[in-house]
């Protein structure tokens, strides 16, 4: 009886350091470190170095913190820019606990770091659009030269052309990391780095944006068609001048085709009934027909002269001859 009571002892005895031996060690990995505390406040200095460790069991609790490199994504926020026009902006960025004695008295868990870093980043991101254009945010660097059409180019115009910037998304995107790195300082937070993630427009925006779109691209086609309409009636011009030289060319040739037939023909003429004075009789009677043909007909009535030119050869017509 006396030996099965001091078993029992015995077992309970070994239960009990048990415990106690597993409530006093813990065992802190290489991607962590440990903040003891006691009543809920800090004991003594963080543990970072990897290992099994010794605690006040039951008193004492361990608290683990993350050393490596976390990550912060922020939700995509409509924000206005210095030109008034609303973007949604998406940023990322990475960080880690550099002071965890600081962090674990202000923050306590990532889940309030996470908190606390929305407030800052999302708060100096909304600041630094705020302070700058569009243009700016959008543009990765001020130095780009994009290939532009000249051929799309109008007289006086921006179209296809890119409105010069100071900055650049990069240096935005620094000056972000710049107004928040030494406010997390005091939470024992080192900000590592921040980016935009995405940047899209706003629906207003981007109804405003198809708008000049279009615009820029009927202007184009205006100046197309008015290109081409002047360059059809330059063409409609020079072939209407063409067609009245080539006319008048034509003109002049036959005029003077003509000129040079009218002259060979009255030297022939000249010629053929200079001869005598029968020739030239009989010149004068063929002319005084041709005129009789033109004039005369069955249907015209003449009063002449007797001494006219003309009726001196129908003074010589024998009418009795005639009728017969």
């Amino acid at each position: 009886m006396m030996k099965s009571f001091v078993s029992t002892i015995v077992v309970l005895l070994v239960l009990v350091a048990v415990v106690l031996l597993g409530s006093s060690l813990y065992v802190v990995q290489e991607t962590e470190q440990v903040i003891v505390t006691q009543f809920g406040d800090p004991v003594g200095d963080p543990i970072a170095s990897a290992g099994l460790h010794l605690k006040t069991p039951f008193i004492q609790k361990i608290n683990r913190i993350e050393k490596r490199i976390l990550e912060w994504d922020g939700t995509a926020t409509d924000m206005p820019t210095k030109d008034k026009l609303y973007i949604s902006v998406d940023t990322f960025a990475r960080w880690r606990i550099v002071d965890s004695l600081q962090y674990f008295k202000r923050l306590r868990d990532e889940r309030s770091a996470q908190s606390r870093l929305n407030d800052i980043l999302g708060s100096e991101t909304r600041n630094a659009v705020a302070k700058h254009e569009l243009i700016e945010i959008i543009r990765t660097t001020k130095g780009r030269n994009p290939l532009v059409d000249e051929s799309a180019e109008l007289p006086n115009s921006v179209v296809g052309t890119l409105v010069p910037i100071s900055k650049g998304r990069k240096l935005v995107e620094e000056e972000i990391f710049s107004a928040a790195v030494e406010k997390l300082k005091v939470f024992g937070i080192e900000l590592l780095d921040i980016r935009f993630k995405r940047i899209n427009y706003n629906e207003s925006v981007s109804a405003k944006i198809y708008d000049r779109m279009i615009s820029e691209r009927l202007q184009i086609a205006e100046r197309f068609r008015s290109e081409g309409n002047g360059e059809a009636a330059r063409i409609l011009g020079s072939k209407e001048r063409e067609l009245s030289k080539i006319k008048s060319e034509a003109y002049r040739k036959v005029e003077e085709v003509k000129g040079t037939a009218d002259a060979k023909a009255t030297e022939i003429y000249s010629k053929a009934y200079n001869q005598d004075a029968d020739s030239v009789e009989f010149y004068q009677f063929l002319k005084t027909m041709e005129t009789y043909k033109k004039v005369v007909d069955n249907g015209t009535t003449l009063v002449l002269s007797t001494d006219s030119d003309l009726f001196s050869y129908l003074k010589s017509v024998d009418m009795t001859k005639s009728k017969k």
